[in-house]
């Protein structure tokens, strides 16, 4: 008991003491692993019942319905569901995925599934994805106190980081033992346990607010100058990480001439490189939040340059072990922010404006990837995307710097007192 004690870091000790987040946090865990080995299983399913000349229409097709949608559920549905209890969004969010996730694989085990059931299937699956997170993190902002909500996010981050560092390759053996529907189904089963979890959370702890009706997630944020920025931050820096995911699969194969299977060894050392740092940044407790996040965000793109320069496997992956460390705090650390920020009975409806905006963000990058690459090559892209991240975190701090310039200009001017130094 006592190694066990001295393993945990002590802010992760506090934080697993509160009995309500040791239930989120478990019933989350096993539904991030679900979604890890349906990384594979969507896929693969599309493909198993897709003529081969339309495989790769339909894969993209459905790879997309499973996140896409979530945007226009938090912008659709904001009117009904920004003041609903955040317990129910998580679980109507997983009983969603669980139904239409199991009709899927009942379907195709029935012979029914046709590439467009399935496609509508997981478009349907995915319309409350973003309320689902939305309330997951509110839940976390009535559970814990204020001090412990950076491990916290950083532990519900760190079992998504490694769900997505086991799923795969749990999922190929899963897959090729049972086939994909299984898998899926599994998925799905998952969801029901995430549901069974929250049913059970202390009914005081997530008694929904009583404000009058929010005016949407968007416009809450439109009157929240530091919100809005930090979202637009966000954002940006997710639209410039897109071009990684089209750029990298071509700078190992026809820059590198390595196969598939190394692609899976970068992308497995960027996992493990962002467990590792998440877990360090959440024991961290003097910290100021919105420098580090900009600090995340210029370590990222350094961390890409060398692809530019370089055609060494070692080198580059050196880059994305290092990537992985510098970005894994950043979900936990943006998270907290908002959930500092925001008024408790608007968070639900803030945070599903912020993941529809993230859901979007890296799709419409990488659809830019691809003509990227074919203007500069993969390593120009690579290059590119991580020159273009540095800029945004120099522009991060130097517009609160002008701003803060221009104040103090203006107010020794009046003869007022002049603030020591800007606010960020």
């Amino acid at each position: 008991m006592r190694m066990a004690k001295r393993l945990v870091p002590a802010a992760y000790r506090e934080v697993l003491r509160v009995p309500g987040f040791r239930r989120l946090l478990s019933g989350e865990a096993v539904s991030f692993l679900g979604d890890g080995l349906s990384v594979v299983a969507i896929s693969w399913l599309a493909i198993q019942i897709t003529a081969p000349e339309r495989a790769a229409l339909v894969v993209g097709a459905a790879v997309a319905a499973y996140t896409l949608p979530a945007a226009l559920g938090a912008a659709a549905l904001a009117r009904w569901l920004s003041r609903v209890d955040p317990r129910r969004l998580v679980i109507a969010n997983a009983l969603l995925r669980a139904s239409t996730l199991g009709a899927a694989a009942a379907c195709h085990l029935l012979g029914v599934l046709t590439p467009t059931l399935y496609v509508v299937l997981l478009a349907l699956s995915s319309l409350l994805a973003a309320w689902g997170t939305a309330g997951t993190y509110t839940l976390v902002s009535a559970l814990v106190p204020a001090a412990q909500r950076l491990p916290a996010n950083t532990l519900l981050g760190t079992a998504q980081t490694t769900a997505i560092i086991l799923g795969p390759p749990l999922a190929g053996v899963l897959v090729a033992l049972a086939g994909p529907a299984s898998v899926l189904a599994f998925d799905a089963a998952t969801y029901l346990v995430l549901a069974a979890q929250l049913r059970r959370l202390p009914a005081a702890a997530v008694a929904p607010g009583e404000a009058p009706p929010s005016t949407g997630g968007f416009r809450i944020l439109a009157r929240r100058p530091q919100l809005l920025g930090l979202l637009a931050l966000t954002a940006v820096f997710f639209f410039l990480y897109g071009p990684v995911e089209v750029a990298l699969p071509l700078f190992i194969v026809d820059v590198l001439g390595r196969d598939a299977g190394f692609l899976g060894v970068y992308w497995a050392v960027f996992g493990i490189g962002a467990l590792v740092g998440g877990l360090l940044a959440g024991t961290l407790r003097q910290v100021s939040p919105w420098p580090f996040a900009i600090a995340v965000i210029a370590g990222w793109g350094a961390c890409l340059l060398p692809f530019g320069f370089t055609t060494s496997a070692w080198a580059t992956m050196a880059g994305m072990a290092v990537g992985g460390i510098i970005y894994g705090p950043f979900p936990a650390f943006n998270v907290t922010l908002f959930q500092a920020a925001a008024d408790p009975a608007d968070l639900p409806a803030v945070l599903a404006a912020r993941g529809s905006v993230m859901v979007a963000a890296a799709p419409i990058g990488a659809a830019i990837g691809g003509p990227l690459v074919n203007l500069l090559g993969p390593g120009g892209t690579l290059l590119a995307s991580g020159a273009a991240t540095v800029a945004l975190a120099v522009l991060a701090t130097a517009i609160p710097l002008a701003v803060y310039a221009r104040r103090r200009g203006a107010m020794r001017g009046t003869g007022e007192a002049v603030p020591s130094s800007p606010s960020m």
